[in-house]
């Protein structure tokens, strides 16, 4: 069962914190750490926190599962608010100056986790249930 994160507003532009993400998605929860601990990028930091927070979460979920087949399943990040400020041009102008934040989420889930067959059938089983009945017609006969 896989587990979600989400860092919002964080003020980075959106361009810099996808190349993290784009660094990590899909790699092993520990090796991702690895590399985010060691990266001297500065989003590098609240990413690596969010990614342990992901992990956390789906401890809670998965309790007594095995954490080592943790992957990082989906990385994405999204623009958030943009402050406008005002910087002084020459003669007498202002240039706008737009400063960027982001949205990050990020899904961990562990990788070759096989669900039973008779869970499956269960589930199956629940959703016909609940599906309405198609009424069928008689054709008219010609």
């Amino acid at each position: 069962m896989e587990a979600v994160a989400k860092l919002n507003n964080y003020p980075t532009s959106p361009r810099k914190m996808r190349l993290l993400a784009d660094l990590i998605r899909g790699m092993k929860v520990e090796k991702a750490l690895a590399v985010l601990e060691h990266n001297p990028k500065h989003p590098a930091v609240p990413l690596r926190k969010l990614v342990l927070s992901a992990i956390n979460n789906w401890k809670q979920k998965n309790e007594g599962a095995d954490e080592s087949g943790l992957v990082v399943k989906t990385i994405f990040v999204d623009g958030a608010r943009v402050i406008k400020r005002m910087r002084p041009a020459p003669q007498g102008r202002g240039y706008r100056v737009r400063k960027r934040s982001n949205h990050v989420t990020v899904i961990v889930d562990a990788v070759g986790q096989k669900v039973a067959p008779a869970v499956v059938e269960e589930v199956v089983e629940a959703v016909a249930a609940e599906a309405p009945a198609k009424k069928t017609r008689k054709k008219k006969e010609a």
